[in-house]
This record gives structure tokens, C-alpha cells and sequence, in this order.
């Protein structure tokens, strides 16, 4: 039954300031009817100075115990729906007396505001199902790659046979975009880093009054590790991420297609013009980003040390040994190619849409990158002995 209006828990639904604030009047005992009067609206209950008091006062809302008359209610929006929804745990009560119009404004709000189903702990089937799919795809992503670097090696040997006939035009333009465009962002980048690191240099030095060894370190560091990877990981998120989406688009417009049946094989026009290019650039780029690094650490060793330019530029040759101006030529040479392969191989694989042309460009980016410091690695412990 309703509660009494006299009843001191209903007493502050019957105040003046209370008669068109939302209010419920709650039952008492099992089974009891709470009422919901006044404006449930979202300009009324912003006005009503006691919202959250009388919502505090209120038992916990059990709907399969506990029955609602909603036919006092003067007006309801969706915010108080969404406020009744609340009172009732996001579920219906087991008795509602209400109006049509009132129910489906509810109803509406409940469908808005489901909350989704929990998910479920995978099993140990699912988990090593999921973990046979992943290391397949790793598999097929690698077999793909090899496939991608043999046809580039036979497309290697067709243009020493026929140079006359090779994509000459698309290699200088990718040298022109790759290596051309990349030298500012190289020098200030590499500029950058000599000055940082010949500063931090600086600090330790001192202490041991070693001053004079900054040449060293910073000549063996930059020339052989710091100068290569710093101007392979710029190309490979410059020109590495400018790749997969060139081909990508390619794919999306079907121009991939065209070429195969005009019978315009990929590797010939696509793969192999962009690695002969970073492979011919990247050695240019990192010697020209070492270049500004020592430039970099130069000036800030003769700011922090006091070491003379002079003393630095003879001191140098000394310092480094050309085995090591070599080995990370060399090296570059393969972070070139490299990238290259695994910008085109992300590219070859885009499907035609855009959501799969940014995750493949995205991923194209963080495998170039991943991959070259995997082969620094190999090369600083193959050639560990060299140059030192």
C-alpha cells in the first residue's frame, strides 16, 4: 500500500519547496509501493537544492522485491529518466504502474544505457588456438618477406643484364625524395644530438679531469653506432611510412591491378627502384648526419671544455679508426634495403580501404624501425672486434 502522506519519510515530498522537485515517496514494509511525484526534468532537478539528499535517504533498490507507482509524476525528460533508471539498478521493477508515454521514454534510455556483457576469461583451447594463429600469421608475414627479398634479388640480376632497360627515372626521383629532402631534418636532428650528448659527456668527464676524451667518445659513438641508426630511424619513419602508403593508395585505386594485367611486374616498377634508391642514399644520409652531430659536439665541447675546434678536427682521425667509417657505411647500406623491403612488403599487403592502409603504414613504420636496430645489434656483435 502507499505510504501515508503524514508519515515523517514522506514529510519532504509535502514541503512548499518540494511540491515540483522530484521526489519519491518511499513504502514501508515488504511489498510496499514507492511514488515518484513532482517534474523529473533536468531544469527541475538542477533547481532543487536537496537532490542528492533525499536520493541518500532512500533504500537500496531491490526491483524484484519492491513495486513503483509512476502516475504522480508531472513531467519527465530524459534526464530523469536516466535518474530513475539509476534508482532502480538498470533494472525494471517488478510492479510499475506508469504511463505509456512514460514507459517508452524509459524504455528508451535503458536500451541507451545497457551496460555491455562482461567478458568472458578465454579458455586454455582458446588461449593456445590464439597463439597457433598468431605465430601462423608470423609466419606468413615472414615467408611473404623472403618471397618480397628473392624476387628483388632476381630483379637485380635482370637489370645487370639489361641495364638499358631499368626504371633508371623512378631511381633518381626516389633519390631525390628519399635522400635530397631528408637532409634538413637529418642535420638538426644529428646536430641535435651531438650537442646533447657531448654536454652530458662533459659532466662525467670533469670529474676525472679526462677532458680531452670527448673526442674519443664522441667520434667512436657517433661515426660508428649514434650517426647511422639516428639517420636510419629517421628515413625509416620518413620515407619508410611515405612507401607503404604510395603503394597502399596504389591498392585502394586498383592500380596494382592494372599493372598485373598489363603485365607490369610489381617488383621490377615498385620494389626494387625504391631499395636501389635508400640503398644508395642511406650511406649519404648517415655521413652527413654524423657530419652534423661532430659539428654539434664540436661546439659544445669547446663551450663546456674549453676543447678548441682545431684540437677536435686533429684529434679526430686519431680517435676513429676508418674501419669503423666503413663498417657503418656498410652497414647503412643494408638498413636502406631493408627498409625499403619492409615498406613495400606492408604496402603489397594493404587491402583496398583506408582503415587498412593506416594500420599497414603504422605498422610499416614500427617494423622498419625494430628491424634495423635488431641488425645493429647483429652488426655491433659480429664486428665487434673491428675498429677497435
Amino acid at each position: 500500500m502507499p505510504a501515508d502522506p503524514s508519515d515523517s519519510k514522506a514529510s519532504p515530498a509535502n514541503t512548499p519547496q518540494a511540491s515540483s522537485a522530484p521526489r519519491v515517496v518511499a513504502g514501508i514494509g515488504t511489498g510496499a509501493v514507492h511514488q515518484a511525484t513532482g517534474h523529473w526534468t533536468a531544469s527541475a532537478i538542477a533547481g532543487d537544492p536537496d537532490a542528492k539528499g533525499w536520493r541518500r535517504g532512500l533504500p537500496v533498490a531491490t526491483p524484484e522485491t519492491r513495486a513503483w507507482n509512476l502516475q504522480g509524476l508531472q513531467s519527465l525528460d530524459h534526464v530523469g529518466a536516466q535518474m530513475l533508471w539509476e534508482l532502480w539498478g538498470q533494472r525494471w521493477p517488478s510492479q510499475l504502474d506508469i504511463s505509456d508515454d512514460h514507459r517508452s521514454l524509459i524504455q528508451r534510455v535503458a536500451d541507451l544505457s545497457e551496460a555491455p556483457a562482461p567478458i568472458a576469461t578465454p579458455t586454455f583451447n582458446q588461449r593456445y588456438l590464439a597463439l597457433g594463429g598468431a605465430v601462423m600469421a608470423f609466419l606468413d608475414q615472414l615467408l611473404s618477406f623472403v618471397g618480397l627479398l628473392g624476387q628483388l634479388l632476381l630483379d637485380l640480376l635482370k637489370l645487370a643484364r639489361a641495364p638499358q632497360k631499368g626504371p633508371w627515372r623512378d631511381v633518381s626521383g626516389h633519390l631525390y625524395h628519399f635522400g635530397a629532402t631528408a637532409l634538413p631534418i637529418t642535420a638538426l636532428v644529428g646536430f641535435l644530438i651531438g650537442v646533447v650528448l657531448a654536454y652530458l659527456s662533459a659532466q662525467q668527464l670533469k670529474q676525472f679531469g679526462a677532458d680531452a676524451f670527448i673526442v674519443n667518445l664522441l667520434g667512436v659513438s657517433l661515426v660508428r653506432e649514434l650517426g647511422p641508426m639516428l639517420a636510419a630511424i629517421l628515413i625509416a619513419g620518413r620515407s619508410g611510412s611515405a612507401i607503404t602508403a604510395q603503394i597502399g593508395v596504389m591498392r585502394v585505386n586498383e592500380e596494382l591491378d592494372a599493372m598485373r594485367v598489363m603485365g607490369i611486374p610489381h617488383g621490377f616498377r615498385l620494389v626494387m627502384p625504391r631499395a636501389v634508391a635508400l640503398a644508395i642514399a642511406m650511406p649519404l644520409i648517415s655521413v652527413w648526419t654524423t657530419v652534423m652531430a661532430l659539428l654539434g659536439g664540436m661546439l659544445a665541447s669547446d663551450i663546456a671544455l674549453g676543447i678548441s675546434p682545431q684540437f677536435f678536427i686533429n684529434a679526430l682521425p686519431a680517435a676513429v679508426d676508418v674501419a669503423n667509417l666503413l663498417l657503418a657505411v656498410g652497414k647503412t647500406v643494408v638498413f636502406g634495403i631493408l627498409i625499403a623491403l619492409v615498406a613495400c612488403h606492408f604496402g603489397l599487403r594493404i587491402e583496398p580501404n583506408t582503415e587498412s592502409l593506416g594500420k599497414g603504414t603504422t605498422a610499416s613504420v614500427v617494423t622498419s624501425i625494430t628491424v634495423v636496430i635488431l641488425v645493429d645489434a647483429l652488426f655491433a656483435i659480429a664486428f665487434r672486434d673491428i675498429g677497435v
